[in-house]
C-alpha cells in the first residue's frame, strides 16, 4: 500500500531516541533501512511514512502540512502557536522539562517574581535601562513577564549556552529549559519558585487541515492512538497471580473483594487447582494499579494466599482509546 501520509519523528536531541523507544514498546516499531536516511517507516501501520527532522522542524513540518502526524516537545508548540496545529496528547510520559525563570544567586534580595518587578522597575527609573533577558523563548517570556507586571525589558538573542549569559554579562536574567536545575546551580543561577512558565514533554500533534480534508487520516491516527493508550495504560496495570484455599470459588471471591485495591479492573479471575495438596485451592488473578500491588499482595496474603506473582502488562486496551475520542471532540466530529 501506498504510504499516503507521513509522520514526522525528532532526528536528534533529548527526546529523539526516547520517542523511538516510546513508539516500540507501543507496537508501534520505526524501520528505518539506511541509519544516513531520514525517511522510515511503522510496519504495523499502512499507509504511514516516517520523516525525520530537529524537533522545532516537526512542529513546521505539520504546521505547513508536509507532514500531517508529529512528535515534538510541548513546549515548542506553545511558543510557536498556529491554528493549523491540533495537539491530540500533550503527555506522551517522556522528555519531562520546565520552562522557567532564573536569576543570579548573587541577587540575594530577589526570591519571587514580585522581587523581580522591583529589580525591573529600579532600572528603568534609575539607570534607564531594561531587564535583559536571555532566551530562545520570546513568545512564552514576553506572555509570562506581562503577566506579573514586568513590563520594562529586552529580549536577548543566545548566545553559546544560555546559562552563561548573566555571568558574561550580555544578560541580566534567562528564561530556559531545564529537569533538574543542576546546570542552572553549576552556573550559580537559581530558579524562582514562582517562576515556572510552563511543564513540558513530548507531545503528538497532527495538521488540522489535513483531518478536514481526507477523512481515511482517522482511520490511521485511530490504530495509533489505540496503541499508544494500551500501552501507557499499562505501564500503571499489573497483573497478580496468587494461590488461595477455600470452600469454593465464591467464598475466595468474597474474602478478595473485602479490600477495594484487590478488586482489580473487574474483579478476581478464579481457576482450581489441581494438586496433592488436602483441602481445595485455587489460582487468583486480578489487575491491580502499580501503586496498590503491595497493599493489594499483602491483602491476599492476609486472607490465606501464598505464592503470589506480579508480572508487568504490555497492552491494556479499553473500550475506546480516550485519546482518539477527545481528538473526535476537538475536531467537532464526536
Amino acid at each position: 500500500m501506498t504510504n499516503d501520509f507521513t509522520f514526522a519523528l525528532p532526528s536528534k536531541g533529548a527526546i529523539a531516541e526516547p520517542t523511538l523507544n516510546f513508539l516500540r514498546d507501543s507496537g508501534l516499531k520505526v524501520v528505518k533501512p539506511n541509519p544516513r536516511q531520514y525517511t522510515g517507516d511503522i510496519p504495523a501501520i499502512d499507509g504511514l511514512s516516517v520523516l525525520f527532522q530537529r524537533a522545532k522542524d516537526v512542529l513546521y513540518k505539520v504546521s505547513d502540512g508536509t507532514a500531517q502526524l508529529g512528535v515534538t516537545g510541548y513546549d515548542i508548540v506553545r511558543e510557536n502557536p498556529s491554528d493549523d496545529i491540533v495537539i491530540i496528547n500533550d503527555k506522551l510520559g517522556y522528555g519531562h522539562c520546565s520552562l522557567v525563570v532564573a536569576v543570579p544567586e548573587s541577587w540575594v534580595d530577589v526570591e519571587n517574581m514580585q522581587d523581580l518587578v522591583e529589580v525591573a522597575n529600579d532600572l528603568r527609573d534609575k539607570k534607564q535601562k531594561n531587564l535583559r533577558v536571555a532566551t530562545t523563548f520570546p513568545f512564552l517570556t514576553r506572555q509570562f513577564l506581562h503577566k506579573h507586571h514586568i513590563h520594562h525589558f529586552t529580549i536577548v538573542k543566545a548566545d553559546g549556552a544560555i546559562e552563561a549569559a548573566p555571568t558574561i554579562g550580555y544578560a541580566d536574567i534567562i528564561v530556559d529549559l531545564t529537569q533538574t536545575g543542576t546546570t542552572l546551580r553549576e552556573n550559580h543561577l537559581k530558579m524562582l519558585p514562582d517562576g515556572s512558565i510552563i511543564d513540558s514533554e513530548a507531545c503528538l500533534i497532527g495538521n488540522r487541515p489535513a483531518f478536514e480534508a481526507h477523512p481515511e487520516l482517522f482511520d490511521i491516527t485511530k490504530v495509533l492512538l489505540e496503541y499508544m493508550d494500551a500501552a501507557m495504560h499499562a505501564r500503571q496495570i499489573y497483573q497478580v497471580t496468587v494461590d488461595i484455599q477455600g470452600k469454593s470459588s465464591e467464598d475466595i471471591a468474597k474474602r478478595i473483594l473485602e479490600h477495594p485495591l484487590t478488586r482489580g479492573l473487574i474483579g478476581p479471575t478464579l481457576a482450581p487447582i489441581y494438586t496433592s495438596e488436602p483441602g481445595t485451592w485455587y489460582s487468583a488473578t486480578l489487575t491491580i494499579k502499580h501503586k496498590d500491588i503491595l497493599q493489594a499482595v499483602n491483602h491476599l496474603i492476609s486472607i490465606g494466599g501464598r505464592h503470589a506473582v506480579v508480572m508487568p502488562s504490555r497492552y491494556v486496551f479499553m473500550e475506546a482509546s480516550e485519546t482518539y475520542q477527545k481528538l473526535l471532540a476537538q475536531l467537532g466530529r464526536a
